[in-house]
């Protein structure tokens, strides 16, 4: 599910609320485009490295909103933590997840 089902479905409220209740942000863009701009407090785990990381993001015990650049990246990773029990939710694009979780 990507920031536009939040907007159009569940609404921003719901995505707010739910990072409220503890998700952690995910960025799942290169090491350089993180660097060049990131969410405050997002964790960091590039697409291609994230098979490496799945028992450790199961041992943090929390669900995930997953960010990329435009939000395609971000739908292959939260297709993949699903897949390894790993509660998560596309939340599209890194820059419009700023902009609501800071509005």
């Amino acid at each position: 599910m990507g920031i536009f089902d939040f907007l159009f479905k569940n609404s921003v409220q719901g995505l707010t609320d739910y990072i409220s209740n503890g998700a952690i942000i995910l960025d799942v863009r290169t090491q350089r485009e993180y660097d060049s701009g990131a969410i405050s407090g997002s964790k960091h785990i590039p697409l291609q490295d994230l098979h490496n990381h799945v028992k450790a993001l199961k041992g943090l015990n929390k669900p995930f909103v997953v960010c990329c650049a435009s939000g395609v990246r971000s739908a292959k990773a939260t297709k993949f933590l699903n897949l390894n029990n790993i509660e998560a939710i596309n939340g599209g694009g890194w820059e419009s997840l700023n902009r609501v979780i800071n509005n």
